[in-house]
């Protein structure tokens, strides 16, 4: 299989009042085709803001300082507003984190759903409008021509999120973005929409990119994962490597502070601290405040290059854990 989307070198800053965000500072991700990739990483850490660089929606007020997106054989970020016009909704879609907010409040479901199909395609309103109840019946919503008659305000969280799947995936995209797309439903949602969302992509031969914070979710849906931190790729790994030799100490101490099926007697130990300030970035690794394995070379050189410590497992670390200590 070849590579559905690569980003090198990725640098995004946000203009605010406060001064410039450095929300992405030098991001490098490849996407295989039909992998689930999770990118990982505190609120803040630049997760969403990969996202949005991908779908070419990022604010007036976010400026790309460098770096490439290739979709298609195409650089995303030169690529004309017609080309991305084009690319949104039939070849990469995006789950948003809060579908709710995310839907059109005074369009009726159905209008939604249809828009998406009509807007790529050449078939009648009649044919989308079939489409469409297919689509909804696969996520696995009842009475698919009901729901279409609804607003968005009249349906539950669960629900939302399952239309906005359906408003993603009833296109069969090559590249689907999922951020955090169990936010605030209850544990068995989630798992539901996660599997879901695992065996939707699976027949239709689509790539996911899973943004999320919970590590649990990472491990039962990735095979391959990024680790981020203060906009920059810290760690990358197939889930089982990270999991059994997380090698950034960060990721270490991330795993630390979770507890396990499988040592259910072992002490956990958080992660003490506060994510640096975006705006007065250290040249430095910026992880150093928190880290318990700095050196003095961590303290006087710049931020660590990614090298890798094993084939396809790069780390941006000075002093990485090898030792699992």
């Amino acid at each position: 299989m070849g590579e559905s989307l690569r980003i090198e070198n990725l640098y995004v800053q946000f203009g605010t009042p406060g001064g410039q965000v450095k929300a992405l500072n030098g991001v490098d991700l490849v996407l295989e085709e039909e992998q689930v990739y999770c990118l990982v990483g505190e609120s803040g850490a630049g997760k969403s803001t990969v996202a949005l660089s991908i779908m070419g929606l990022l604010p007036r007020s976010a400026s790309v300082d460098r770096g490439s997106i290739i979709f298609n054989g195409v650089d995303l970020l030169k690529a004309s507003p017609e080309y991305m016009q084009h690319l949104r909704g039939s070849e990469i879609s995006m789950v948003f984190q809060d579908a709710k907010a995310a839907l059109n409040p005074v369009q009726l479901v159905g209008d939604q759903l249809e828009e998406v199909i009509l807007a790529h395609t050449d078939v009648s309103r009649r044919v989308a409008n079939g489409m469409a109840q297919d689509m909804l019946r696969e996520v696995g919503l009842p009475d698919p021509r009901r729901i279409m008659g609804q607003y968005p305000f009249s349906l539950s969280g669960g629900m939302c999120q399952r239309v906005m799947l359906g408003i993603a995936l009833v296109l069969s995209p090559r590249l689907l973005i999922a951020d955090e797309p169990t936010s605030g439903l209850d544990v068995t949602l989630q798992a539901e929409m996660l599997e879901m969302l695992r065996r939707l992509c699976r027949d239709q031969h689509s790539s996911i990119l899973l943004i999320t914070h919970d590590m649990g979710i990472v491990a039962n849906m990735a095979q391959q994962v990024g680790v981020i931190y203060a906009g920059t790729m810290i760690e990358q790994a197939d889930v089982m490597t990270l999991f059994k030799e997380p090698t950034h100490p960060y990721t270490w101490s991330l795993l630390q502070s979770l507890p396990r099926l499988d040592d259910i007697d072992r002490d956990l130990q958080p992660l003490r601290g506060t994510p640096p300030d975006m705006v007065n970035l250290p040249e430095e690794c910026p992880f150093l405040p928190r880290c318990h394995k700095a050196l003095s070379k961590c303290r006087v050189e710049v931020r660590p290059p990614a090298l890798e410590v094993a084939p396809g497992h790069p780390v941006a670390c000075y002093n990485p854990v090898l030792s699992g200590a």
